[in-house]
């Protein structure tokens, strides 16, 4: 290939996917600042991961359901669900009954310690919320849920169509 030939890679200012604009990785460094940020107090107090984190504040606020409805809920994968009910109820925080109707699976839910847990931790997370929402202007606050709800929406409806090889528009 010759100099002429050869496709030169387009330089700073003409780069047509500039990652500090794209929606997507803006999201997601938002997510993972505000969750790092959040992860620092529930991780030091009581020494749970994020994973745990989801499944005893998706326990605590719908009491009882099994480990796929958690996963369903949380947005997680059902191994990392396992293997953070596995260790929550290591500690004593979830308890596991047998679904008699269908022995494959359990409904989980929190244990007294886990409930002692999920009381404490709640008003320091909605503390940390209203922090973050005071940075928004009180007029902007309910266009932001309406534009997070809509990308959510979006986003659950292109996954499907992406996976099956779709055009994402």
């Amino acid at each position: 290939m010759t100099d002429q030939t050869a496709q030169r890679a387009p330089g700073p200012s003409e780069a047509a996917l500039k990652l500090e604009e794209f929606l997507p990785y803006r999201l997601n460094v938002c997510a993972s600042l505000v969750s790092a940020a959040l992860s620092q107090i529930y991780a030091d107090r009581y020494k749970i991961g994020i994973p745990e984190w989801r499944v005893l504040v998706t326990l605590g606020q719908y009491g009882m359901m099994t480990a796929k409805a958690v996963g369903v809920h949380s947005h997680m994968h059902k191994t990392k669900v396992s293997r953070a009910v596995a260790l929550l109820e290591r500690r004593k925080l979830v308890m596991r009954r047998t679904n008699r109707a269908d022995l494959r699976e359990a409904f989980l839910s929190l244990a007294p310690a886990g409930r002692d847990i999920y009381s404490e931790l709640t008003p320091t997370a909605m503390d940390f919320s209203h922090q973050l929402m005071d940075t928004i202007d009180a007029a902007d606050r309910a266009a932001l849920d309406r534009a997070l709800a809509k990308l959510t929406e979006r986003a659950a409806r292109l996954v499907p169509d992406i996976a099956k090889g779709g055009d994402p528009r």
